[in-house]
């Protein structure tokens, strides 16, 4: 294997370490919905609209009318409501400071810091009977989703930097497979028989913060990114001696001469600030493809499809439908994997252009299985493979790879402020799709997924027209080919104040 772009022992822990946060994450994505109708129980007593009932159900009583009463008080469904929107404005809120945390301290120390905010909402979700559970689980989760806000930022931001031009594609999706591999967990351990029970929901929740443990022993073993040593510190020798523990021994001069041309660049840049970056026309053109990338991660319906999923196993007649939806879990982390293997042969543009088409056709696929599915028997089957299809399309591109690309498609000035406001632009259409979607679904009925199915195919024209590959160019050459389109027009007098003016903003 060529010098210097082996898989040392070195970059797999450093982004296995990273990675715990994507893990944690994931698991705070998912942990909430399996144990909904037991925590909506404990509201409905801590709120008073409940009698208090034995800890410890008769053999004979599963306790079934109460959920049910529970689950329909205004008041519980409002601090419920409140539990599982509350994670998305905390992202919302802290993805702009992706920025100014991984800048402050480095990339390494931002995630180290921030692991104390994952801690303390694990504490004050597995401590909620203490007190009272829906405030303290509302605490946690507005805690919990304002570390992964940012770590949601760092995470991509730290592994694109570190990993080897050959394998950056195939790394970054790791964020992506963790994220999955969390909500399986979640999924797993949330089962009525294992922590999903009047018992055990609290350690459920509070287990969130596990990861932000380990992750706090490991990453002191794992060296700082050379690119934010040599193009934000300007420490050269920190930067070689880096490069070498994570690509082992090798002469790192390449590596460093390219640095060293974009420290040249962001110096000219200097440090854009998010609101520089929204009002300028120069890098107008990779600002819209990131922020469409991340909006076609989420308003492509699969948020909608584990919302819907159970309901169509269970009018397929499937008994169990909670482990069909576990079988969809695990559908999405093994086309994850896929993704891993495949984004560095086939490259981010052509899996991401064959996962919006693919997801297209099922969405339909899906809608005509809705329809018709009280007519012909056989219908509600075709649902159900369209929902396993749906999701190992998303995960072949259109899930991963927005994560990583947007650190590809930026150079060091711009990059923090762009992270930023795509984390930002993700979090916000996680939370308007979380909100709508119910009414939504109660407008159009079966017709739902034809929507997605409109959407789906407008992203992927935009994805063929505007999106370039990525594969195996340096950040050098891949914010050159935007800068290409540009030069068959002379800069005019505007765009030439423009420059001068970003090159005294701070960064946000």
């Amino acid at each position: 294997m060529e010098s210097g772009k082996q898989l040392t022992g070195t970059l797999a822990l450093a982004v296995f370490t990273a990675a715990l946060g994507s893990l944690q994450y994931g698991y705070s994505l998912g942990v909430i919905n399996a144990p909904q109708k037991v925590i909506e129980e404990h509201y409905g007593r801590s709120l008073g609209v409940l009698p208090e009932i034995p800890a410890v159900l008769s053999e004979n009583s599963t306790g079934e009318g109460e959920h049910i009463e529970a689950g329909n008080h205004p008041a519980v469904v409002m601090y419920w409501s409140l539990s599982v929107a509350i994670f998305s404005i905390g992202g919302m809120v802290s993805s702009f400071l992706v920025g100014f945390v991984g800048n402050l301290r480095g990339r390494v120390r931002g995630m180290l810091v921030i692991n104390v905010l994952a801690v303390v909402a694990g504490l004050l979700m597995g401590l909620c009977k203490m007190w009272k559970p829906h405030i303290m689980v509302i605490m946690g989760r507005a805690v919990m989703g304002f570390y992964c806000g940012l770590t949601s930022g760092l995470v991509p931001m730290y592994i694109g930097e570190i990993a080897p031009k050959a394998y950056r594609g195939a790394l970054g999706t790791l964020h992506q497979l963790a994220i999955v591999t969390g909500i399986l967990i979640s999924q797993v351990i949330g089962l009525d028989f294992l922590l999903g029970n009047d018992n055990m929901w609290p350690l459920l929740l509070g287990l969130s913060g596990a990861p932000a443990v380990l992750q706090s022993l490991l990453l002191p073993l794992c060296p700082e990114s050379p690119r934010y040593l040599y193009i934000i510190l300007g420490k050269e020798e920190d930067a070689r001696k880096n490069l070498r523990r994570l690509k082992g021994e090798y002469d790192p001069t390449p590596d460093l001469e390219e640095m060293r041309r974009e420290k040249e660049e962001a110096d000219k840049e200097s440090r854009v600030s998010i609101f520089s970056l929204i009002c300028s026309s120069v890098y107008r053109q990779q600002l819209i493809v990131a922020l469409m990338m991340h909006l076609s991660q989420q308003m492509s319906g699969i948020n909608a499809i584990f919302y819907y999923s159970t309901n169509i196993f269970e009018r397929a007649g499937v008994s169990q439908p909670v482990y069909a939806t576990i079988g969809v879990g695990v559908i999405n982390t093994i086309f994850t994997l896929v993704s891993v293997a495949l984004v560095d042969k086939a490259g981010r543009r052509t899996l991401t252009l064959i996962g919006l088409g693919g997801m297209c056709c099922c969405a339909i696929a899906m809608t005509v299985g809705l329809v018709f599915q009280n007519d012909y028997w056989w219908m509600s089957y075709v649902s159900m493979s369209a929902i396993f299809l749906f999701v190992s399309f998303f995960e072949i591109g259109p899930g991963p790879i927005p994560w990583f690309i947007v650190a590809e498609l930026f150079s060091q000035g711009p990059r923090p402020a762009a992270i930023a406001l795509a984390g930002c632009c993700n979090w916000t259409s996680n939370f308007i799709i979380a909100l709508t979607f119910a009414y939504i679904q109660n407008w159009l009925g079966s017709y739902v997924f034809i929507l997605f199915a409109v959407l789906l195919f407008g992203f992927t024209v935009f994805t063929y027209l505007r999106v370039p590959e990525t594969k195996g160019k340096t950040f050098e050459e891949i914010a050159a080919g935007f800068q290409k389109g540009r030069k068959k027009v002379p800069l005019s007098p505007s765009v030439v104040e423009e420059l001068e003016q970003l090159k005294s903003t701070t960064d946000a």
